[in-house]
Order: structure tokens, then C-alpha cells, then sequence
């Protein structure tokens, strides 16, 4: 038994010494590679930056980096077949751009025909509501603007058969995703142009009735367009924050760019790890930050339980706070974090495990952190 451990140890010191290529971050990406630029100005949340080019290196095809305003203006978007405008603040983004760049974007996708994907803000963004600061492309208005701000949680879509030709790997299941005070769009008659709608909500998303009920069933949750003689793609929620789902924004960039879609290794492609819709109300936001503080118990049990309901919960700010626990001084909470990391795909933490793999001394802990290593930067 000493012997096997013994023998485990050297192959995982082994493995690890191996120079590992990163999931494409080289800084001269190949002609065949799709570029893609991630907004990152004012209004563009950090952690939405991050987690749609984690979700991007997914497709080995693909090439994505951050894109500020300064550098828009400077002409380095023609560098780029795509943009991406992130979750934040749609009309914060816009501000940040300014006219002139807003211009830009626009002869970018309209005359270059250049894609763009518009994620939650930047659904907002791209859309053509009426006295909403947005780059009216698509024809497509937000409704019920006064309660935009309507809630957060894992929320339930359904495809169209439009939806299903484009992704249909989800063909047959039960869809949810992580919404974040997304849009509840329809269609405009005023504006030039049709969508296609390609997903609605099936989630009635009105916690503690701030919002009025039946507004969001049955309205439009994905859409894509030709515009001009570009393309673009818009979703009100975030397929880059929801496991088994991060791999449809690399396919949203195909479709916008018209290029092939590729499969994606089937470990990325898990729509059954999630069967109800967990929209927060006020007593669950309570809940959810008393079990953040249970994550500084001294005791090891009390932390592992905490990470198992916040996973239960599909708590997205936990999988940031779970990084923090490969640090603890107890084996059993940095095993768990390790797992949970891997459960919720977060490739950003991989320095943070690179590290904690350095530094463990306890051989199964080692093992699990490396199996999760392995699992976020192989695909």
C-alpha cells in the first residue's frame, strides 16, 4: 500500500512537471482562428470579462482577449472577426464607448459584417428599446423597463426549433441558466429588420413580487439577426456562469462570424446537471450570505456542509469564494473546494490550484486537486 501512494506521488510530480499549454493564450494566435474582443471599459462587470474568455478557450478555434474603449478608437477592433459585449451595465458600456466608438461598432458589424454577441448588458446594448441608451441594431425593445432590475438565480429556457438547429446538443432536456437582470425582449415594429427567436423564458422570475407576474413566460430569451452584413446574437442570461452550458458562447461567436459549428468535448455539455429553477428572493439571499459566513468555521465539517449548499443552491459568487478554501488549514474543506471548482468549471481558478497543487501534502487532497488541473485545462 506505501508502495502504490509512493508510486502515485512520483507520477502526479511527474505529470506535473510537463510543460502544459494553456487553453489558448498564445499572443499570436493562427490565421484559422476566429479573434474575438471582449469589451472591458467602464460598465463591463470584471467577472463577466473573465468568465466569457474562459468560456471562449473552450472552441481551440478561437482566439479571445480584452478590448477597452481607448482601443476601439485606436482602430485595433478591425484586428478582430467578433466583439462580445459583456454582463454590467448596458447603457454604462455605451456611455464608456462614446459616440464615436459607438459609430465604430456599428460600421464594424453593419458594413465590415463582423459579428457581435450580446450577453445580458449587453443584450440591452445591442437592442433598440425606445429612450434606453442602446445601439439600436437588432429589432428588438426590452419591456417592463421598470423593473429590469427583476432578479437573479438559475432561471428555465426552452429553444425554439430555430434554437435547436443551433444548439442541438439540448435537443430533449430541460434547459436552465444563470440570469442576472437580463432583458425580457420582444419583437419591435418599429425597427428595420426581424429576429429569429431561437429561445424563451419559461421561468416567471418576480421575487417577493417586485416585478408583476406573467411578464417574462413565453418572451424572448436568445434571438440572432442578420444586420447589415453582419450578424449578431443576443441572450438575456449567462451561458458563460452555468456549468454544463459555458460552451454555447463559443457557438454563439460561429454562428455570428458564419463559421462551421465544431462539437465540444462532451464533459462541457452537461444541460442535466441542473432540473428546477432556483430564483433568489430576499429569505434566500439571506440564507445564501449565512452560509458564506459558515465558510470561516474552524471546523472542517461545518465548511464542507456550507460548500455543499452553496452548491445546491447554484450560488454563483460562491465559486469565487470557494478559492479561498484550497488555502484552509484543514484537507477535507481544500479537497472539497477543489471538487467544487471543477463542479462549477471554473478555469479561472487554475493558478490558484497550480498553487495549492504545489504546496499540498496530503496525497489524496494532491490527487483530487490535480484530477480537477487536469479536467479545466485539457479539453
Amino acid at each position: 500500500m506505501k508502495f502504490n501512494i509512493l508510486y502515485i506521488l512520483i507520477l502526479v510530480f511527474a505529470t506535473a512537471c510537463q510543460p502544459q499549454q494553456a487553453l489558448n493564450t498564445e499572443d499570436n494566435p493562427s490565421d484559422n482562428k476566429l479573434k474575438v474582443a471582449v469589451f472591458k471599459g467602464n460598465g463591463a462587470g470584471a467577472v463577466s470579462v473573465i468568465e466569457t474568455i474562459e468560456a471562449l478557450r473552450i472552441d481551440t478555434g478561437i482566439w479571445a482577449v480584452p478590448i477597452s474603449a481607448a482601443e476601439i478608437q485606436n482602430g485595433e477592433l478591425d484586428k478582430f472577426d467578433a466583439i462580445i459585449i459583456p454582463g454590467g451595465s448596458g447603457s454604462k458600456q455605451l456611455n464608456n464607448l462614446g459616440e464615436k466608438g459607438a459609430d465604430i461598432l456599428r460600421d464594424f458589424i453593419k458594413v465590415k459584417g463582423k459579428g457581435a454577441v450580446g450577453i445580458c448588458a449587453g443584450a440591452y446594448f445591442l437592442s433598440s428599446t425606445a429612450g434606453y441608451p442602446n445601439l439600436q441594431l437588432v429589432s428588438a425593445v426590452h419591456l417592463d423597463r421598470a423593473h429590469y432590475n427583476r432578479g437573479r438565480g438559475l432561471i428555465e429556457f426552452a429553444l425554439t426549433e430555430t434554437g435547436e438547429e443551433v444548439f442541438p446538443e439540448l435537443k430533449n432536456h430541460s434547459l436552465f441558466l444563470q440570469y442576472y437582470d437580463g432583458p425580457v425582449l420582444a419583437h419591435s415594429d418599429s425597427v428595420d429588420g426581424d429576429y429569429q427567436e431561437l429561445a424563451t423564458f419559461v421561468s416567471d422570475i418576480h421575487p417577493d413580487d417586485f416585478a408583476p407576474t406573467n411578464i417574462t413566460p413565453g418572451k424572448t430569451f436568445f434571438l440572432n439577426q442578420e444586420v447589415g452584413n453582419g450578424r449578431v446574437f443576443i441572450t438575456a442570461g449567462h451561458p458563460e456562469s452555468t456549468p454544463g452550458m459555458r460552451w454555447m458562447v463559443p457557438r454563439m461567436i460561429r454562428w455570428v462570424c458564419n463559421s462551421q459549428a465544431i462539437d465540444y468535448n462532451p464533459k462541457w455539455i452537461k444541460p442535466e446537471i441542473n432540473d428546477s429553477a432556483i430564483i433568489f428572493n430576499k429569505a434566500l439571499k439571506k440564507y445564501e450570505k449565512a452560509i458564506f459566513w459558515e465558510l470561516f468555521s474552524q471546523d472542517s465539517k461545518e465548511q464542507v456542509q456550507a460548500l455543499d449548499n452553496l452548491y445546491a443552491l447554484r450560488s454563483r459568487p460562491a465559486v469565487r469564494w470557494s478559492i479561498g478554501l484550497l488555502r484552509s488549514h484543514n484537507s477535507q474543506t481544500r479537497k472539497r473546494a477543489a471538487i467544487f471548482l471543477k463542479d462549477t468549471e471554473y478555469s479561472d481558478a487554475l493558478p490558484d490550484l497550480k498553487a495549492a497543487f504545489k504546496l499540498e501534502d496530503d496525497v489524496e487532497v494532491k490527487l483530487i486537486i490535480k484530477e480537477t488541473i487536469d479536467f479545466l485545462e485539457n479539453n
